[in-house]
Parts: structure tokens; C-alpha cells; sequence
């Protein structure tokens, strides 16, 4: 009697120890973007088939409503979760189920889904439990940075970026990679609980030639956004402090100019080696006032290459020639809605990883006028969804500038930023630097530069061009004319500032 007893312990003790097991997770927490998709790893140890146990993921405190249960061989998912979980392998190597893998997966990450998710495994006679914490990051839109003169000569510079999670860290620095103090930071939280952050601080000429504000998360994950303070034209006609300040100083210096040519032509006969003297005096004058702010066409040229428009991957609303060049409207193309067509882009079937790449585009053919309406720029390769200006921002991968007729010149960066440019080009060229993360834009016949945006390039991107509607003139792509070598080079400067928007996409 006493022998069964004792092999009855040791059956049921062998029963129990072939059923113990224990759940494992990370230690570490999960994290993840908005909108991507995440695993949290949990397996059973030793390994043991989970197609007969009970999996349950909840969050705290709700146990009886979980992110998703498995039992039986069914799947039941909470209605947040619906769509969104499902089981996955921890790894490559996995045995899924059969293995004790018991891995959760959550696609089109929220905000609202950060929290601790518990694992729970449970079988006949044990069961076990562990904690994973997902925490979820938003990185925003490389930061914007503006300038605005102040009365005592120095230049507030205001940064902006939106679309952060949790909130990020703020730091100036100069050139000399010095930290600078903020003037100021305020936050604001939307309605898709992302945060927006605004920055400002003040800085004279003498302080620095480059100037960067960087927003960072504790990840160590950040955006930059850099201003070139050199470049900043304080004789801004626009500036509403004083909108007669400037031209009385442009005026001033003309007088100035026109009183030396006076004096100089009044007593040129005085002067040794007169001729030669006077050609070289006016001659210089004219030169200057002539060549300032201007560019070196031909030095741009030597990094052209031939753009064509990818006829794979566009949309049916523009038409284009046979050599994949001209661009316009299609005859039975009819607006979506009022305002600019966004979604009459077209790409280039080029694509562009490093280097610097010049092209140029057409925007009148005789005897017609101008073009009033069109957009140019870059968008990265994959990112082809054009539907209106919301989905159309550097975070997403785009960066333009864009001729919307009565509406003006504006860029596509947030905020955007409005244009005046007389005449109106004509034709436009366009040099992008990938390394350096600039996309700058030139009115060629003009000979000046136009605009230039900063920001980081991942990835390949190409070539971008839209029509517009109900212009005369289509969108010409050009061939760049061998450049000529000129005995002077002029180097490709701009008196304009850099718009820090765009971003490094990730």
C-alpha cells in the first residue's frame, strides 16, 4: 500500500514539473514611432507548445479586457486593438506557438498605446506572467528657423517644429559650436497629442556666421535646422516696422555712388593716365552694381544632368511628350476642387543618393507669357502621393517651391514662406546638394539666386514638376548647354537666407 502511495506522489510530482514553465521577456522597454509597427517579444521557457495554453496581453488593471486572448485557437481582440494585434515570432529563428512563442505585434502605433503590456500564459495547472513596456516616440519636422531684425541691430532668430513625442529637448548653438542660451520656449500640445515647439533667441552679426537649433528626444534621436546669419538681408523691404527705412537707405547709397562718379568724372582730367583711369573707374562701378548678388550660370551647369519624367509612376491628369520632357495639362483633365492642382505631380525617373545635381526648366514659350502656375522641387523616391498641401510637407518627403498665380510664391515648409519675385522667372534652375542637404532654386536669365532650402536627405529622391492649370505655356524640361569656361570665376553665393525645413526623413 505504502509503494502505491509513493509512486502516486512521484507520477502526480513528474506531472507537475513536465507542466511548470516560465514566461520571459526583455528587460529593457520597446520603442517605437507613431504609425509604425512594433513586436513585443515573450516566449515560454523551456520551450513548450502554446497551442493548448491560454495567452492573454492586457494592459493594467484589465485583465477581463484584453489587448488580445488566445483560446482554444481563437483570437478575440479589443476593440482599440481591432485590426491592429496579432501574434508574431520574436525572431527569425522562432517556432512560432509550437515553440512557445507568444509575441505580440501592434501595427499603426498610437500615443495612446504606450503602456505596460503584461504577458500572461496559463495551462492546466500553472501559469505565469511577465511585463513589457512600449514606449512611443514621434520624431517632428526639422526645425524652421526665421529672422527678424530687432532696433538695436541685432537679429531674432524664431524656431519652429511640430509633430513631437513626448516633448523635446531645445539647444542653439553657433558655428563655433558654442552653446547658446534661448531666449525663450513655449510648447502646445494638439488634438493628436503630438507637441509643437516654438524657440527664440537674439544674436548680432558679430556672434556667428552659422547658426543651428536642434530638437532632440531622450532617444538621442533629434532634428537641426540651420541659418546662415551672414546672409540675412536687413534692408527688407517687407519689414513692416519701417517700410520706408529701407528704400531711404538704398536711395542714400545710390546718391552716394552717383556723387563719387560725379567727382571722379568732373575731375578726371587732373588725374595721371586719365583714359586709362577713368575706363577703370566706371567701368568697376558698373561692374559691381551690375554683378552683386549675381550667380555663375556656367558654374552651376557643370553638375547638370538630362531629367525625363517617369511615365510609371504618374498621374493621369498631366499630359507629357513623347521625349518625356514637356509637361502640361491633359485636354480632359477637370480640377479635383478650387485652389492649386498638387495633384498633377509629376516625378523625374532619375534618382539621386549623394553629389550635386543641376537642372534646369522652361517656364514660357514665345509668344505666349509666362507661367503663372507651377511647382518644382525634389520628393523622396516611395513617396509619390500627391493629393493636396497637407500631404506635401518635407516631413513627408517633399520639398518644393511653388508659383500659385494671384497667390504669390511660397514654399512648401511649415510655416510657409511667401515670395516676391520680380520679374517673374522665366526659367528656373534647380541644384541639389544632397550632402550638404540643400535644394537651392535660380532665376537663370536673371542670373540670381532665389532660394535656398536646408535640411537632411535619407534615401534616394527625384525630381519633381507640376503644371499647373490654364496657362499658355507647358513645363519644359531643358537641356543644360555645355558650360563655358570663364577666366573670372564668380562663385555661386546668395543673398538670400537658408530655410532650414526640410528634413532629415527617416
Amino acid at each position: 500500500m505504502l509503494s502505491i502511495i509513493i509512486i502516486a506522489l512521484l507520477v502526480n510530482l513528474l506531472t507537475e514539473t513536465s507542466e511548470s514553465f516560465t514566461v520571459v521577456v526583455p528587460r529593457d522597454q520597446i520603442v517605437a514611432h507613431v504609425g509604425s509597427t512594433v513586436t513585443l517579444p515573450c516566449w515560454i521557457s523551456p520551450p513548450e507548445n502554446a497551442e493548448v495554453l491560454e495567452l492573454r496581453w492586457y494592459r493594467p488593471d484589465q485583465f477581463r479586457k484584453p489587448v488580445l486572448l488566445y483560446q482554444h485557437g481563437k483570437i478575440i481582440q479589443e476593440e482599440s486593438f481591432r485590426n491592429r494585434s496579432s501574434l508574431t515570432l520574436h525572431s527569425d529563428l522562432s517556432g512560432g506557438l509550437k515553440d512557445g512563442d507568444v509575441s505580440l505585434q501592434l501595427e499603426k502605433l498610437r500615443i495612446q498605446d504606450e503602456d505596460s503590456f503584461r504577458c500572461y500564459v496559463s495551462g492546466e495547472s500553472a501559469f505565469d506572467s511577465r511585463e513589457v513596456v512600449l514606449k512611443v516616440i514621434a520624431l517632428g519636422s526639422a526645425p524652421v528657423l526665421f529672422p527678424q531684425p530687432l532696433d538695436d541691430g541685432r537679429v531674432n532668430i524664431s524656431c519652429k517644429s511640430s509633430g513631437w513625442y513626448p516633448e523635446p529637448d531645445v539647444s542653439w548653438m553657433s558655428d563655433e559650436r558654442t552653446v547658446l542660451r534661448p531666449g525663450g520656449v513655449s510648447r502646445s500640445r494638439g488634438a493628436d497629442e503630438m507637441f509643437s515647439v516654438h524657440s527664440w533667441t537674439a544674436v548680432s552679426h558679430s556672434d556667428a556666421q552659422l547658426l543651428s537649433c536642434s530638437m532632440s528626444l531622450k532617444t538621442g534621436e533629434s532634428r537641426e535646422g540651420r541659418l546662415n546669419i551672414q546672409a540675412i538681408i536687413f534692408l527688407d523691404p517687407s519689414d513692416s516696422s519701417d517700410p520706408w527705412k529701407a528704400p531711404f537707405i538704398i536711395l542714400l547709397i545710390c546718391a552716394v555712388l552717383g556723387l563719387v562718379g560725379l567727382i571722379l568724372y568732373k575731375y578726371r582730367h587732373k588725374l595721371p593716365g586719365k583714359k586709362q583711369t577713368d575706363q577703370i573707374c566706371e567701368d568697376g562701378l558698373t561692374e559691381k552694381l551690375i554683378k552683386e548678388g549675381d550667380v555663375n550660370i556656367e558654374e552651376l551647369r557643370k553638375h547638370a544632368v538630362q531629367i525625363t519624367i517617369d511615365r510609371e509612376r504618374l498621374h493621369p491628369g498631366p499630359s507629357v511628350s513623347k521625349d518625356c520632357k514637356i509637361v502640361r495639362e491633359a485636354l480632359e483633365y477637370k480640377p479635383s476642387g478650387e485652389g492649386f492642382p498638387y495633384e498633377l505631380c509629376a516625378f523625374g525617373a532619375q534618382r539621386f543618393s549623394s553629389g550635386r545635381h543641376y537642372w534646369e526648366v522652361d517656364l514660357v514659350r514665345p509668344p505666349n507669357p509666362s507661367k503663372e502656375y507651377w511647382l518644382i522641387g525634389v520628393a523622396k523616391h516611395g513617396r509619390f502621393h500627391s493629393k493636396d498641401r497637407s500631404a506635401l510637407t518635407p516631413s513627408s518627403g517633399y520639398w518644393f517651391l511653388c508659383s500659385d498665380g494671384p497667390n504669390g510664391f511660397y514654399t512648401n515648409s511649415d510655416p510657409p514662406v511667401s515670395l516676391s519675385l520680380t520679374p517673374r522667372p522665366e526659367q528656373l534652375g534647380v541644384l541639389l546638394d544632397y550632402d550638404l542637404g540643400q535644394l537651392s532654386f535660380y532665376s537663370v536669365k536673371e542670373r540670381k539666386h532665389v532660394l535656398t532650402m536646408s535640411t537632411r536627405f535619407t534615401g534616394s529622391v527625384a525630381p519633381m514638376f507640376n503644371p499647373g492649370v490654364g496657362d499658355l505655356s507647358p513645363l519644359i524640361i531643358l537641356d543644360c548647354p555645355e558650360p563655358v569656361e570663364s577666366p573670372v570665376e564668380t562663385p555661386v553665393e546668395s543673398s538670400q537666407p537658408l530655410l532650414s525645413n526640410s528634413s532629415a526623413l527617416d
